[in-house]
């Protein structure tokens, strides 16, 4: 990515897009065209969570799109005391109503920036951030938001991280980014590939895997692995 951070999208301006985008986030057997694997990584987060989740437990979704990984756990588990939060209005709404649908009846919904938000000790069992990390910028954007996330769970609950990544090495990093690149091409032509890559670069400041795992150890996390990786994306799991 070569805009530097202080020039990427403004939280204004990335909401302004996910406005305008809750069709293509709504999609729950396909999940999102643009991310490899996405059908595949839902199923390995519901599925590993139900390992660990129980009827009526308290689970939060950062930056809940229209609600899909919530709506594949629960296909698993069910009922659960569900928690919405993105800076999405329109995601929020279209969330709350297929979670609602599924015939979850204790709902809250939270309009803000994951930054801004903040709960209490030990309040949830689960939380979910589905590619929604790459929009924090500075290390200490990250090491804030790890920690908060680490004392928002209660002992024993996971987090579960589904997310765009870059690599350290920047020959790996190049050739990642070209397979990812091809993968667009294939399903939408250059012009596809070319408006993907335009709007990460403006909008998404992703860290490489071996950075978030040692920010699950920084801020406090007895354990940790990962569930799947394919090129720019990863998906992994944390339990406090």
């Amino acid at each position: 990515m070569m805009t530097p951070l202080d020039k990427k999208s403004s939280t204004k301006e990335i909401q302004a897009r996910f406005d305008h985008d809750v069709e293509r986030f709504s999609q729950l057997e396909t999940g999102q065209q643009a991310t490899i694997d996405a059908p595949l990584v839902l199923d390995l987060v519901a599925q590993t969570a139900a390992l660990h989740l129980r009827r009526n437990d308290v689970i939060l979704d950062l930056g809940c799109g229209a609600g899909n990984f919530t709506l594949r756990i629960l296909q698993e588990v069910h009922p659960l005391e569900c928690h919405l939060a993105d800076l999405s209005q329109p995601m929020l709404t279209r969330a709350s109503q297929r979670v609602e649908a599924a015939g979850v009846k204790y709902i809250q919904t939270y309009h803000s920036d994951l930054r801004d938000l903040d709960f209490e000790e030990n309040s949830f069992d689960c939380i979910l951030a589905g590619a929604v990390l790459h929009h924090l910028r500075d290390d200490e954007d990250w090491e804030e938001t790890f920690e908060k996330l680490y004392k928002w769970l209660k002992p024993e609950g996971r987090i579960y991280v589904s997310d765009l990544v870059s690599f350290d090495e920047r020959g790996v990093h190049d050739l990642m980014w070209k397979r990812y690149g091809d993968y667009l091409e294939s399903i939408g032509g250059p012009e596809y590939k070319e408006k993907v890559f335009a709007y990460i670069d403006k909008e998404d400041s992703p860290r490489s895997l071996p950075f978030q795992l040692g920010l699950l150890r920084y801020a406090g996390f007895s354990h940790y692995d990962i569930l799947h990786r394919n090129s720019v994306f990863a998906c992994y799991y944390g339990e406090k």
